[in-house]
């Protein structure tokens, strides 16, 4: 009897570049035949499919192909300055495979960008999301101008940033103090920093990459009248220097990629007419009359930057694209890093220990719910009605609920990939440590997660989440059911958001802070399980679409993995409100530990249908069966740094 390592060839589930061959179980027993043929439209196909979307060739094929394309692997070799621009350069090389303005209106294809540049460069994927999403994306938003030509932006002739952000406000940007005052005698305004604080914090506006242009957040002041606040567009630099009035310093050096992060201030800086953005929101007449369809000030500025709705999807994105890569080069380490077996002389693989797959397999299994709930609320806010009010605040809490889950999810995922691949983790070229590094960044950006779960858990609070079954505690068995399992999280949600409540309405009236203090705790606690539930609400979807009964199969026991950690960790919660039963408690460590063997059969078909390109794999030492040899190679790119 041996320790058999299963390698195959991967369903191609997109066009053109061989799929990566994984690793899958190391069983003591001979290594059974692979699921489906390669080329047959089996289950591995079936899951690619689900992965990625039936439009999986246009959305997401394009931005795959870049993995296998020499031009887009980062290097590590050189300067902090130097890997600067060399990012800028593959953004200009990028831009040339695309069309920008058709990028930049399509919410699935920019989701689609982040998830497949952040495994090959973190510092591009910064880059793109803020020129393509937040600054194009805007000014498409808004009404156009004819003294405003979008040609420049979408050759690249000028990069464009985003400054919104201020030194003293963060996640209250409803506050900023950036000022924009309209002087209607000569058509311009003037824009200014007035206080320290109000300088712009974090935006890439260095002259790292060429030319750039920014829009500003802003307040319009018209006649001493503050109407709110819109953004204006800046030409802040040349390919020499900053245009006058304009002050850029730039700020440490942060862990992970390096991007040109910059404090920017403006000093009486005068802007024509055409530079401020308009539109429902707000317009603005020759003589200073200020019209819009908004009372509110605050509707108004979140209207400006409405963009940042789809930055969350983008970020959510990138997290999910690292968290993937990362997962697989754990599980392929895993496969050939070998160390010495039970019998003296023998070797074995640290995949064949429980202690190390075990944990790698709840990482998958989270990726798949990750991108579950990613579609989910993809799909939600590409498809919603903008008519329709309701529909779109809902909407867009999802996208806000799925960053903050996804990011942090990915968070736990790339850490548990780094250790489990030991001291070889924390070498940047093997593409895990720089990707947890990046990742900090992610969580923070387009909104802190703790700040925007803190506004969803308060909407969340009195939401109608849905019906509620009985408390009906079944037998053990039905532990595997997953329509019983889903009640079970669904009760979890329930009891949080109840016992939230309670705290909010037992704290003293009439202090709306310390009441929200009060419920905060399960209030966000709520939030995540409201998360965990629509993942895996998600998981049990794809199941139910499928063709195959292996796939189904399959997608059953990710789902039974998934929730049954959830129910595990909510045991004392539902045993108190009778959802389970104190054999249900005992019974729960055998259930995950079946389902972990189980799904130790399944490892290849899961990691094949990610469709990983092999020439980005590659790049990766550890990734390599020959990885000891590769490092002892003198020649080897990755002993000059890069």
């Amino acid at each position: 009897m041996r320790w058999m390592i299963r390698i195959t060839a991967a369903v191609p589930g997109f066009d053109c570049l061989q799929p990566c061959p994984v690793i899958t179980s190391l069983t003591a027993t001979a290594a059974a035949p692979s699921a489906t043929a390669p080329g047959a439209d089996g289950p591995r196909a079936e899951l690619t499919r689900l992965l990625f979307g039936e439009d999986a060739r246009q959305v997401h094929e394009p931005w795959r192909r870049l993995g296998a394309d020499p031009r887009f692997h980062r290097s590590y070799e050189g300067t902090v300055a130097e890997q600067t621009l060399a990012s800028y350069e593959r953004l200009r090389v990028l831009n040339g495979t695309l069309d920008a303005t058709a990028l930049a209106r399509d919410p699935r294809r920019l989701a689609a960008l982040h998830e497949w540049l952040a495994p090959l460069d973190g510092a591009l994927t910064v880059l793109a999301g803020i020129h393509y999403n937040l600054f194009l994306g805007s000014l498409l938003d808004h009404d156009p101008h004819e003294k405003r030509p979008l040609e420049e932006f979408t050759t690249m002739e000028r990069i464009g940033t985003f400054l919104c952000t201020e030194l003293g406000h963060g996640n209250d940007a409803a506050q900023l103090e950036t000022t924009a005052t309209y002087e209607p005698d000569s058509g311009t305004f003037t824009l200014h920093t007035p206080t320290a604080a109000a300088q712009k914090f974090m935006p890439n506006t260095s002259l790292a990459g060429g030319p750039k242009s920014a829009l500003v957040a802003a307040r319009l002041l018209v006649g001493g009248v503050d109407h709110g606040i819109f953004l204006f567009l800046v030409p802040l630099t040349t390919a020499t220097g900053t245009l006058p009035g304009i002050s850029v310093r730039p700020l440490p050096v942060r862990p992970g990629s390096p991007v040109d992060h910059c404090l920017t201030s403006f000093d009486q800086v005068l802007l024509p007419r055409e530079a401020l953005l308009t539109g429902e929101h707000g317009r603005l007449a020759d003589d200073g009359a200020f019209t819009s369809a908004l009372g509110s000030r605050r509707k108004r500025f979140l209207t400006s930057i409405g963009r940042v709705t789809t930055g969350k999807l983008c970020m959510s994105a990138s997290a999910l694209g690292a968290a993937r890569m990362a997962v697989v080069t754990a599980i392929r380490y895993s496969g050939h890093r070998h160390i010495s077996g039970a019998r003296a002389g023998s070797r074995t693989p640290i995949w064949a220990h429980r202690s190390h797959h075990g944990p790698l397999i709840d990482a998958l299994v989270t990726v798949y719910a990750m991108t579950a709930l990613h579609r989910m609320a993809l799909d939600r806010w590409a498809g919603h009605d903008r008519a329709d009010a309701a529909a779109a605040a809902a909407a867009e809490r999802l996208v806000a609920v799925a960053k903050g889950w996804v990011t942090w999810q990915a968070r736990d995922v790339l850490s548990e990939c780094r250790e489990r691949c030991g001291a070889q983790g924390l070498l940047p070229v093997n593409g895990i440590s720089t990707a947890v590094a990046d990742l900090e960044g992610t969580i923070t950006a387009e909104g802190d997660n703790i700040a925007l779960w803190a506004k969803a858990g308060a909407e969340l609070l009195f939401a109608d989440t849905g019906a509620v079954a009985p408390a009906e505690p079944a037998s053990a068995g039905r532990l595997v059911d997953p329509d019983h399992l889903q009640a079970l999280l669904h009760a979890v949600e329930h009891q949080l958001f109840a016992r939230a409540r309670v705290r909010l309405r037992a704290a003293r009236a009439g202090e709306s802070l310390r009441r929200w203090n009060a419920a905060a705790p399960d209030a966000l606690a709520g939030v995540t399980a409201h998360a965990e539930r629509l993942a895996a609400q998600a998981l049990l979807a794809w199941a139910d679409r499928c063709a195959h009964p292996a796939t189904r199969e399959v997608l059953h026991q990710v789902h039974r993995l998934f929730a049954l950690r959830r129910v595990q960790a909510h045991s004392g919660l539902l045993l108190a409100g009778d959802r389970i039963s104190r054999e249900h408690v005992v019974a729960l460590p055998d259930l995950v530990e079946q389902t972990i063997a189980d799904l130790a059969e399944h490892v290849q078909e899961l990691t094949d249908a990610f469709e990983l390109p092999e020439e980005l794999l590659a790049t990766r030492p550890i990734t390599r069966a020959d990885y000891q040899d590769a490092f002892d190679s003198p020649t080897a790119h990755w002993h000059h740094g890069g």
